[in-house]
């Protein structure tokens, strides 16, 4: 848009962004972070540039809340700092919750079973508050000031760790052998489970701020812009797992050879430094207005859809109220900003023909005024609705990954974990999935892409849903190969008489086990590349800070639907005389693979129920769909 740029058009969202006063040049990003102030109607109206001399981006603005300009703010320059970032925020994250289920046990006195199911709650917590990260960059603040807040949240954790696990005095006293071990308790037990979870916290506004913030760079009005988007969900797994594999190999050396507190300390150097790299790029980035709170939207559309379906109005003609554009249209590129939005009222559309039940929502004369809904609000949540079942199917992808930190854990330690001179510990044994992403991220994305964009002639190659039904292949895979190695595992205790000594290393390589983690890291990057891609670029643009965070509730179930099978199993097959498949101390009277091959025939019968749906979705972005 040429001409005079002003803010006038944000008005209607600009009570909802938190902003920072524009009147000292010379402040720093981080002094303006603490001096956070509403948008300024009348200070934005102030600001405005000649004609013709550049264009803005509708809907976003610079970090100091002025209009975002294009040429000025975005592209792959400004999503190289969110990359970077994501390095660190993984390394701080994964370093502890690698190797905290030890902590809880020998410094902290928590029994196996306790300690385990704090490290399970910690981590779930952490990936379902990524849902409360991503409804507030959608509802009240900018991507952008929710990662700076989250990560100073987890900053003040990680010291509250740090100097508790620093000073005995914060910690039960040692127990020497043959005296009871003190659990740790009253005050102590409260410090460290503030710092856990205010750790907890940060993690999840982080996680549902930083991919969204960095997909927010990129045109997706332009093929070129559209690619590059992909290539950043793409790059920014293959981030994910560079902080990774520096937190289950080197951190983890740290903490067991110097002490947790340097553990703990360079979790908390890493997530600090996060911060001002992540400030250097302030002014490239754009930010999306918030828009108000994306629950209410979808309560009030489904409230008022049911009420005006109980309550059907005598006049069956009634017409819809305005909106801004139909989203079931192929061609409309997606081009959604808030000027489309003040736009709403100048365009007559009807709602589309999918969800029907929903287009109630939209009657004129509703039965109550305040549940009066636009027909642009209908379709945002019908969308919702639509991606929903994609998200349901991925849960079970992630509940095969939970093995890799369980099971597959402890089929290695039974193992010879040797190379060489060399013992690995089997807790660093997550380096072997780590490793294959970063080794096939590059290779999708410069070999593989490339060529398949040649081969079907269309701008994405391979689609998303395509992507992530490639991942849970890949999933039905490995539990297969977990389930063969197991059953050569045990033959080899079998024959070596070992069975019932679970303290002697089997005389079989460890390395058996990284078959199971090639498929399962493999089907880890391409579906949670595509899911993120998918849920931001399909998803309203009011809400796509949340629908993001799916990905990692994704995951946060999985984990926790893991330890339900395996309870329900142990509960199913331990009936009458029979002992449970999942049960004792030693691995090898266990029936891992039979539990292996339930999870393949679960993986498959969820890949069944993924293909319905996927075969039924259709794309509303123009760039993403089968061609």
């Amino acid at each position: 848009m040429n001409g005079v740029v002003s803010c006038d058009d944000h008005s209607a969202q600009a009570g909802a962004i938190l902003a920072v006063p524009g009147s000292s040049l010379n402040l720093s990003p981080l002094i303006f972070l603490f001096s956070l102030n509403p948008f300024s109607e009348s200070k934005a109206n102030n600001m405005e540039l000649e004609a013709g001399q550049v264009t803005r981006w509708e809907g976003y603005v610079d970090w100091r809340s002025r209009p975002a300009l294009r040429g000025s703010h975005g592209g792959m320059l400004a999503a190289s700092f969110v990359l970077g970032v994501e390095i660190l925020e993984n390394l701080a994250f994964l370093a502890n919750a690698s190797n905290l289920v030890l902590y809880l046990k020998q410094y902290m006195h928590m029994s196996p079973s306790k300690s385990a199911n704090n490290v399970t709650n910690f981590m779930g917590t952490a990936f379902l508050l990524a849902l409360l990260g991503g409804f507030l960059s959608d509802a009240f603040f900018t991507s952008y000031h929710v990662y700076l807040i989250s990560a100073l949240i987890e900053f003040l954790g990680l010291i509250v760790l740090t100097i508790q696990a620093r000073s005995p005095s914060l910690k039960p006293p040692q127990c020497d052998e043959g005296t009871i071990c003190q659990e740790v308790n009253g005050g102590k037990a409260a410090m460290l489970f503030a710092g856990l979870y205010l750790v907890a916290l940060g993690v999840g506004g982080i996680k549902g701020s930083l991919p969204a913030h960095g997909g927010e760079q990129f045109d997706e009005s332009t093929p070129t812009g559209r690619k590059q988007r992909s290539t950043f969900f793409n790059y920014f797994v293959f981030c994910l797992s560079c902080g990774a594999l520096i937190a289950v190999t080197l951190v983890v050396w740290v903490e067991d050879n110097k002490g947790w507190e340097w553990g703990f300390a360079i979790s908390t150097i890493t997530i600090f430094v996060s911060i001002p790299l992540f400030l250097a790029g302030s002014t490239t980035y754009r930010n999306k207005i918030p828009s108000g709170s994306p629950l209410t939207t979808i309560s009030k559309v489904l409230i008022a859809a049911i009420l005006n379906c109980c309550c059907t109005n005598k006049n069956s003609s009634n017409a819809v109220v305005n909106m801004v554009s139909s989203p079931s249209d192929p061609h409309s590129g997606r081009k959604e900003s808030v000027e489309e939005t003040n736009k709403a009222s100048t365009s007559a559309e009807t709602p589309s023909e999918s969800l029907k039940f929903l287009n109630g929502a939209a009657a004129n004369k509703p039965v109550f005024s305040s549940l009066e809904c636009t027909v642009q609000q209908v379709e945002d949540v019908k969308i919702v609705l639509k991606v929903l079942p994609v998200f349901a199917c991925t849960i079970m992808l992630n509940c095969c990954l939970a093995q890799l930190s369980t099971f597959s854990v402890e089929q290695a330690a039974t193992m010879n974990t040797k190379l060489g001179s060399l013992k690995v510990p089997p807790a660093s044994l997550p380096v072997f999935p780590v490793l294959f992403i970063m080794i096939l991220a590059p290779i999708y994305d410069h070999v593989i892409i490339p060529y398949a964009r040649r081969t079907t002639k269309s701008e994405m190659g391979i689609s998303h849903l395509q992507r992530i039904g490639i991942g849970l292949v890949l999933s039905i895979v490995a539990m297969a190969v977990a389930a063969v190695v197991e059953v050569k595992r045990k033959r080899v205790a079998t024959h070596s008489g070992l069975v019932d000594d679970a303290t002697k290393p089997l005389p079989i390589s460890f390395l058996w086990i990284a078959f199971q983690y090639l498929f399962l890291g493999s089907a880890d990057l391409f579906t949670l590349a595509g899911l993120l891609e998918f849920f931001f670029s399909e998803a309203p643009i009011r809400m796509r800070s949340l629908a993001t965070s799916l990905s990692w509730a994704s995951l946060a179930i999985g984990y926790y639907l893991s330890s339900a099978i395996v309870s329900i199993v142990n509960s199913v097959t331990g009936k009458g005389s029979h002992k449970p498949w999942l049960s004792g101390a030693n691995l090898n009277h266990y029936h891992l693979e039979r539990f292996y091959w339930l999870m393949c025939l679960l993986s498959g019968l969820n890949f069944l129920h993924y293909l319905y749906w996927a075969a039924r979705y259709k794309y509303r972005g123009r760039g993403t769909a089968n061609e």
